[in-house]
């Protein structure tokens, strides 16, 4: 019997995706974002969040189609984003989800957002080593994992980020430094012609008492160190240049200094590098010397991988699949604050259940 093909939903946040995915393979994806309509308040709208996704769902999911060469009666089964993200956001992407599971009468599996992001790097570099290194760098996230099989296996979670994410820190200050919305690209640009040593940038977490945060993060601090320095050239013209690579370079210090030595503490061989930070030319970089010093294999997903999209989530319901996994019941809820235990995601009852 042939293995079937998984469509993925995503709309934990401002991006509407949809993918296509058979025996690890990508047969096509399409995303739509609504980050334009956010871009004047700075940050992400919940409300606004949820109405594009009603709008863009069905044509995302009749692009992708279209993109793999498949027709509606081609899917095999259905993976959504079950948490966490935003209530409404992932209301409507569940919604979707389980009406085509049911007009197709296909099996439909609820999966974290964050374990989608993981098994974005499947879908370019092949099964990922067991065990492996995750850190996982968004706007809303910064964890370190240490994975093993994703489908079948417990996921260790190390440590989190204590306050602000590292995303969510680049989109704070790039509003301090007068830059757009969102913050990352706009920060990894501006980097492009300062001086990452100009500004001594605090690394949190990093120095000899923090043992007890080793997996830890924390950039709170950076972020209002940043907005401290930027006050201190008030009257005058705001070397932004050199602000943006300094921030960027104590970010991608931070991340890839304590990735690289949770690798070795629990002896892992590869590290693996997602989310929409994971886009970020300095941290790729940077990750890149210190795991090539350290005899470690990096793995980091193409650009078009890294931010949300439908692929990675039909990536883990491939694996699901091929898992023998038990399908979602008929009452799955979201999950909007889901602890990352499993890729698959099985809260019922209330909207706001806890996973069982």
């Amino acid at each position: 019997m042939d293995s079937p093909v998984v469509l993925g939903i995503e709309s934990s946040c401002d991006e509407t995706g949809a993918g296509l995915v058979r025996d690890g393979r990508l047969l096509g994806h399409a995303v739509a974002s609504s980050m334009d309509e956010h871009a004047r308040y700075g940050g992400v709208v919940p409300e606004i969040a949820a109405r594009a996704h009603v709008h863009a769902l069905t044509p995302v999911v009749r692009r992708a189609l279209d993109e793999a060469g498949l027709r509606m009666s081609d899917i095999g089964a259905v993976a959504v984003t079950t948490g966490p993200g935003l209530s409404g956001a992932l209301q409507v992407g569940l919604a979707g989800a389980k009406s085509l599971a049911y007009a197709l009468d296909v099996p439909l599996y609820g999966v974290h957002h964050l374990a989608g992001h993981v098994a974005a790097d499947t879908l370019e570099h092949g099964p990922l080593p067991d065990p492996c290194m995750v850190l996982i760098v968004s706007g809303g996230h910064t964890s370190l994992l240490l994975v093993r099989d994703l489908a079948r296996d417990p996921i260790v979670h190390l440590g989190d980020t204590l306050d602000d994410a590292a995303g969510e820190c680049f989109d704070k200050v790039a509003r301090v430094f007068g830059l757009p919305y969102p913050g990352g690209p706009a920060i990894d640009r501006a980097a492009r012609d300062g001086d990452p040593s100009a500004v001594p940038f605090p690394r949190p977490l990093t120095g000899p008492r923090d043992a007890a945060h080793a997996h830890s993060f924390s950039f709170s601090g950076l972020k209002t160190a940043a907005a401290r320095w930027a006050e201190a050239h008030a009257g005058r013209p705001l070397p932004v240049a050199d602000g943006a690579a300094s921030l960027q370079e104590a970010v991608a210090d931070v991340l890839t200094r304590k990735a690289v030595a949770a690798c070795r503490e629990h002896g892992v061989g590869t590290l693996v590098v997602v989310g929409g930070v994971a886009a970020n030319s300095r941290v790729r970089a940077l990750a890149e010397e210190r795991c090539r010093a350290a005899g470690i294999a990096l793995r980091v997903p193409p650009l078009r991988l890294c931010t949300d999209n439908g692929a990675m989530i039909a990536a883990v319901g491939d694996l699901l699949v091929h898992a023998g996994a038990e399908p979602a019941p008929l009452n799955v809820s979201i999950d909007p604050s889901a602890p990352l235990e499993f890729a698959s995601l099985h809260p019922v009852g209330a909207v706001f259940g806890r996973a069982a």
